[in-house]
Formats: C-alpha cells, sequence, structure tokens
C-alpha cells in the first residue's frame, strides 16, 4: 500500500492514536482506499498488540467522517451484488477486529460523525466529542435508501433495545447535536473544544487500561441481556405486531424500501448472534444499494442538494453578501412566516402591513411559533424575546429607511405589488435588493414599476415558510448577476435551498404544482372515486393529496390563475390550470356548489370544528360515476403515473422553454417545493431513471419513460404526449 488514509503514531504511553486523513479528497468516505488502510492498521495492532495499552480513534478533517462512498455506490448494479457484498462484510471484520483486540478504543470526535463515521464510533468503547452546536451525529442512511451498512443496525439495536433503536437512530434518520446525543447515549463524554479532545480520550484509555470490562463491548460480556428484551421475550413479542403497522402509517404506503429492510435487519439481527446479524444487515444493505430507489435519492439529496448548497447556480464572480435589516412587506402568513424566518438569523425585520393592526397580527405569528418552541424546550426565553425584538411591526413606508432588502408578500395582484413598491422603495438603501414573494406573475412585467429593475428579482417563498426548505429565486430579463448572487447568499442565510429559474409565468413549482393537484381534479371529472384519487398519490410518495392541496391553495386561486394567464395571452404555460375538465369541475364547485377551498372552510373537503377534516360526500353525488368505482389496479397504476407523468412532462417543458437551469435545480425544486415523491429524486431524476412497475415490463430510462407516457397519452389526452426535447433525449438514449 503506497498511500494510506489512516496515520499510526504510539505515545510514549502506549496509547496508539488512529488519525483518519484520506490525503486525496475533502472528507473521509469509506473508499476502497480506506479500507485497505483500515485492514493494514488493525493487522500492525494486533501484531504489536503486546505494546499496546489502547487506542484512541481520529480525524485531522473537519468532520469525523463523512460515511458511505456514495460516488461509487451511485454506480453499483445487480452485476455488482457479491463484491459489493464483500466489501462490505471487509470492513465489518476488521471494525470487529478492532472493538475485540483487548485493549480500550476511544472515538475522539472532533466533528461531524454521520452514517458511517457514526458506526465505526460504535465500534469504539467509548466515545468522546467535542461539544459544538455544528456538530452532528446520527444514522441519515434512511433518507438516501439505504441501511447502516457497517455494523450501526447491529450495534444500535443491542445498545438501546430494538424499539428505541428503530424510533430514535434508524428510520427517521434523526441527527443530534452533542447534548441529546449524549443522553441517547451515543456520546460517552462531551469536551468544550477541540485542544482537549485526544488528550481526554487518552485519559480515558489510560484510566482503563487495567478494567477488562472496558475493552468489552456490552453485547460481548457474559450474561448480557438485549434492553427491553428479544423478539422471543413475551413483553417484546406483544408489540412487534404493530411495528409494521406504524412504519406502514409513516410512508403512507409509499414503496420506500430502506424503512422495511431497516426494520427486517433489526427484528432479525435481535434473534441471532452478533455476527450473524451484521451478516443479516449486510444482505439486506446490498439489496438496497443496487436497486434504483437508493441511486434516485442519493442522486437528489447528496449530489443535487450539494451542488446547490455549494454555490452551483450563483454567479461566482460576485462577492459574499449578507442581508442586515429587511423590509417584509405585507404581514399575511407568507409575510409573517418570511418574517420570522429571517428574524431568527439574526436579521432585523420591518413587518409592514396597510394597518397597525394587521402588522401587529404578523409579529404575533412570530410568538407563537416561538412559544410552541419554547414549550418543546427547543427555545429559551432570552431567545424567544431576542427574536421579537428584531421585528417591527409598522404601517408607515417611512420606517423602513435604511434596509438594504425589500421582500413584498402581498395579494397576488399586479396592481397592488406596483402600488407598494412605489410607496416603499424611495425610502430604501440606495442599492437595496428587491424581492418579490409572487408564485405565478412574471417578474420581468413587476420589474417595470421599480427604478432599478436590475436589483428585481423574485423570492418565491413556500408555505409554512418555517417549515419549507425551498426558496424559488425568478431571475426577471434586466435581473443583474449581483442581484442573483446576493439574493442567493440572503436564502442561504436564513437557512433556505435556494434553486434558480428564468422567468416565466408560473416560473418552474408553480406552474408544475398545477398539473398536480388538477391531474386529480380531471380523474374526478372523469367519476372516479375520489378516496382513490388520494390514495393512489399518496401510497406513489407524494407528501399529501391533491384534492387536498388544491382546497389548501384555494379553489378561486386556481381560477384567478387562470383568468390572468388567459388576459396576458400566457395561456401555454398555464400548467394544469388552462381550460379543460378539470377546471371546468372547479368552475362548477365556486359557483354552483359554493365550495372554494380550506379558508372558506368548504371545498372538496369539509372542515369540521371538532373533527379531522374529510371528504365532502357531495363529490359523490354530484361527480362519481359508479362504474368508476372501486377502479382495478391496473386503473389504480394508471392514476399514479398520472401523477408523476404530469409533473415530469411539464418540466420537461420548463427545460425546453430554458424556464429551469439545471437539473439539480428541477430535482431539488420538485421534492422540496411542491412534493414530487423523494423516492424518485425528483421530476427529471425521475425521467432519467425510469423503470416500469409493472409486472414483465421491460421500459426503463428515458426512452421508456417517453413509450410509458405515449400509453398514457393514448388513455388520457395529449398532454401525456413526449415534447419534442423529450423524444429527442429518447432517440439519442441521452438523460437530462
Amino acid at each position: 500500500m503506497t498511500e494510506t488514509t489512516i496515520r499510526y503514531e504510539t505515545d510514549a504511553d502506549g496509547v496508539v492514536v488512529l488519525t483518519m486523513d484520506d490525503p486525496a479528497a475533502r472528507v473521509n468516505t469509506m473508499n476502497e482506499r480506506w479500507a485497505a488502510s483500515l485492514h493494514a492498521v488493525v493487522d500492525r495492532l494486533y501484531a504489536e498488540r503486546d505494546s499496546v495499552t489502547g487506542v484512541v480513534v481520529t480525524s485531522a478533517k473537519k468532520s469525523f467522517f463523512a460515511g458511505g462512498d456514495l460516488t461509487r455506490l451511485v454506480q453499483v448494479g445487480p452485476a455488482d451484488a457479491g463484491a459489493v457484498f464483500a466489501e462490505i462484510e471487509g470492513i465489518k471484520a476488521d471494525l470487529r477486529r478492532l472493538e475485540t483486540l483487548g485493549r480500550p478504543v476511544a472515538a475522539a470526535l472532533n466533528g461531524s460523525a454521520l452514517g458511517g463515521g457514526l458506526e465505526i464510533a460504535l465500534a469504539c468503547h467509548h466515545r468522546v466529542a467535542v461539544d459544538d452546536s455544528h456538530l452532528e451525529l446520527g444514522q441519515p442512511e434512511v433518507q438516501l435508501g439505504l441501511l447502516p451498512g457497517a455494523g450501526g443496525v447491529a450495534r444500535h439495536v443491542r445498545r438501546m433495545g430494538l424499539a428505541d433503536a428503530l424510533m430514535k437512530v434508524l428510520l427517521q434518520g434523526r441527527r443530534y447535536k452533542p447534548g441529546p446525543a449524549m443522553e441517547l447515549g451515543l456520546v460517552d463524554e462531551l469536551v468544550s473544544g477541540p485542544a482537549e479532545l485526544v488528550p481526554t480520550a487518552k485519559r480515558w484509555v489510560l484510566e482503563h487500561r487495567d478494567d477488562p470490562d472496558a475493552a468489552i463491548q456490552p453485547w460481548d460480556r457474559e450474561g448480557y441481556r438485549m434492553p427491553g428484551g428479544t423478539p422471543a421475550s413475551p413483553k417484546l413479542a406483544q408489540f412487534l405486531p404493530a411495528f409494521p403497522a406504524n412504519l406502514r402509517k409513516q410512508t403512507k404506503g409509499a414503496p420506500y424500501p430502506a424503512p422495511a429492510a431497516i426494520m427486517a435487519a433489526a427484528v432479525e439481527g435481535a434473534q441471532v448472534d452478533f455476527e450473524t446479524a451484521t451478516r443479516i444487515e449486510s444482505r439486506y444493505f446490498v439489496e438496497l444499494v443496487i436497486g434504483p430507489i437508493a441511486k434516485n435519492m442519493i442522486q437528489a439529496f447528496f449530489f443535487d442538494l450539494q451542488a446547490i448548497n455549494n454555490g452551483g447556480s450563483r454567479p461566482s464572480e460576485v462577492p459574499p453578501y449578507r442581508a442586515r435589516k429587511v423590509a417584509v412587506l405585507g404581514a399575511g402568513m407568507m409575510g409573517a412566516g418570511i418574517a420570522y424566518q429571517c428574524a431568527t438569523r439574526g436579521v432585523e425585520v420591518v413587518l409592514k402591513d396597510v394597518s397597525m393592526e394587521a402588522a401587529e397580527r404578523g409579529k404575533a405569528h412570530s410568538a407563537t411559533l416561538l412559544d410552541k418552541g419554547m414549550a418543546r424546550g427547543r427555545v429559551t426565553a432570552e431567545e424567544r424575546d431576542e427574536v421579537l425584538s428584531r421585528i417591527t411591526p409598522t404601517d408607515r413606508a417611512a420606517d423602513v429607511a435604511g434596509a438594504d432588502l425589500m421582500i413584498e408578500a402581498v395579494f397576488e395582484d399586479q396592481a397592488l405589488k406596483r402600488r407598494v413598491y412605489g410607496e416603499v422603495e424611495p425610502s430604501l438603501s440606495a442599492d437595496a435588493l428587491l424581492c418579490s414573494n409572487t408564485s405565478t406573475l412574471p417578474i420581468s412585467e413587476l420589474a417595470d414599476a421599480v427604478s432599478r429593475p436590475e436589483a428585481f428579482l423574485g423570492m418565491h417563498f413556500f408555505s409554512p415558510v418555517d417549515k419549507m426548505k425551498l426558496v424559488e429565486l425568478v431571475v426577471g430579463k434586466q435581473t443583474s448577476n449581483e442581484a442573483l448572487a446576493r439574493a442567493y447568499d440572503v436564502a442561504r442565510q436564513i437557512g433556505k435551498t435556494p434553486v434558480v429559474v428564468n422567468d416565466s409565468r408560473g416560473f418552474f413549482t408553480s406552474r408544475v404544482f398545477g398539473t398536480l393537484v388538477m391531474e386529480g381534479v380531471n380523474m374526478l371529472a372523469e367519476g372516479i372515486d375520489p378516496q382513490t384519487i388520494e390514495r393512489a398519490a399518496t401510497e406513489k410518495g407524494f407528501p399529501a393529496p391533491p384534492l387536498a392541496m388544491i382546497d389548501e391553495i384555494s379553489l378561486t386561486l386556481a381560477q384567478h390563475i387562470r383568468d390572468s394567464a388567459i388576459a396576458s395571452g400566457d395561456s401555454e404555460k398555464l400548467g394544469g390550470f388552462g381550460e379543460g375538465p378539470g377546471m371546468r369541475l372547479v368552475d362548477r364547485m365556486v359557483k354552483e356548489l359554493g365550495r372554494r377551498g380550506k379558508a372558506a372552510g368548504a371545498g372538496f373537503y369539509e372542515y369540521p370544528k371538532d373533527a379531522p377534516k374529510r371528504l365532502w360526500p357531495g363529490l359523490w353525488e354530484h361527480f362519481v360515476l359508479p362504474d368508476r368505482n372501486p377502479v382495478e389496479a391496473s386503473t389504480f397504476r394508471d392514476c399514479q403515473e398520472r401523477f408523476t407523468f404530469a409533473m415530469s412532462i411539464e418540466t420537461v417543458k420548463c427545460v425546453a422553454e430554458g424556464v429551469l437551469r439545471s437539473t439539480a435545480d428541477a430535482n431539488i425544486g420538485s421534492i422540496f417545493g411542491i412534493g414530487f415523491p423523494p423516492l424518485y429524486g425528483g421530476a427529471l431524476q425521475y425521467v432519467n431513471n425510469y423503470f416500469d412497475e409493472r409486472p414483465g415490463s421491460d421500459l426503463r430510462g428515458v426512452a421508456g419513460f417517453a413509450a410509458r407516457a405515449r400509453e398514457l397519452a393514448a388513455a388520457y389526452g395529449d398532454r401525456f404526449t413526449p415534447p419534442p426535447l423529450l423524444q429527442e433525449k429518447a432517440a439519442a438514449g441521452e438523460p437530462f
């Protein structure tokens, strides 16, 4: 081995410090170089065991260890299953040799230990971490369509019991800060700074060099009993049947393979010895890693998200920017949410509305959110007061004086927005960044109302702002690179993920979202049972069903979007809101039946005050056809794909028209902004890696997607006809 990723150093007390430091990478990962280095240093530990007092495992990188080599994992296929299994078993064997060396082994966590990093730490007998709020520990593999494959399932189950391991660590992929991680037992000791880390770990090793139990994992000790019992114990056995039911509730029936595999590996592994349990874990890991879902999720949640967060869509020539004072115009739900988000990130906020009463109500929204945070122990009284002190409600334009950022969030009416800009802009800083939260109106038209159109762009937030991660930055015809870069930096400053799109009616997210909700309405117009429509969406992986979602935005807004687009001559860019059976049904719901949506208390759903919402029984009376209920299994599958295909085809059109600038923006925007099923990796990744789930079908990739789209077009309408760009990509065998 000519190059090592782990340095081996022995001090005067015989404590060996293993420092992970891959010279060819920014972070340490479980690549082939690291695996070879691990094997070599463990061999050396055994060869020199008589002179070894103990071991400290640490890192020279900013993080402790980043996890698996995702660049390689995303490329493996079924033909690589044997090699992947052998590789992961080899890593586990060396970690097992480390924890059974017979010498105390401590992990010194200088930075985050996620995924494989935490699994390495778990193979040590003691874990010391720096008490740094930026440090995180956890097993987020489930969020990438994988399971912890380096012994994490087996060790967590044996350390904390089956139920706690599943619910608190494995199934949710939750990340823990040092304090909560210590409470959970992921960490044994905290130090205040990096300088204390390795000395503290060494001290523990020396203090326990004569304690034989310190060098033995709990599950290797004689008389060990698994916390909470094994599946064979009566106490746990009575709860086991509820595990799959709770899992289905968590996934809403969507076909996520990783949670099911994690649960199976945990339950099966809890019934056998440790070595067999880790082998079971390896087999489930390989099954996941060679499948399509993991590839989709890794592409979206690692590569695409990393590209965005690293500034892939940001003009690089513009220096970094931070906002100091923001004028939020409009204190309704969106404006109030934006004010809260900015204030929690240290930005001074002037929250302006037409009346002081309305502005105060907007600030009260922040107080409500902060009070909830206090009740959950996440916010202190001092932090609450500090955040609220940053928000100044007002009804006077002059109070925004000196603000270097404007975010307008008033009603979707172009005349109103223009009037607001005229009132406020003279009081802003001379070089203020000017943003609109509009979700549909063309930015280039709104820019005419400001004196510096080059400083104006769309900054489209999503509701509820405090929970939705995405911000859609919309570049108008006159928007400068400086304005875009500054808006990008602001989004990151306030904790949001920015995607960048070019100007068009509805931009990307609103336009594609319309195809989703209106496809559900189209199905209802065809007479399909509304429960079937809603279930088809949730079981495909959508976070919410389409009829419920259009109720949230309101049926009248759908009408307003259609009418505004037609009046402006943009009817070709209406997404799903164009004229057709679905919009005619919406018109009937509003005009004849008086049902306008959730805000009005009546839409496709009923909203009783003392009970959960439920589908309005009148839907069956007015729209459902007896011969469409129940639908056949093939029709149900078609319903599911009608949602994903409608969104992906409209996304392809956005690429062809130059609305979308990158595949990463399309994928992350579709998942974080409009609920495209995460297991498919986003609207364009769905096209690139399409696989027909019908038994016996061999439709795959872009060409397979195009072929299936033609089938849907023949059955359900021209809106599914592959657009020219899709046909070109399919013919050339090229991905997006």
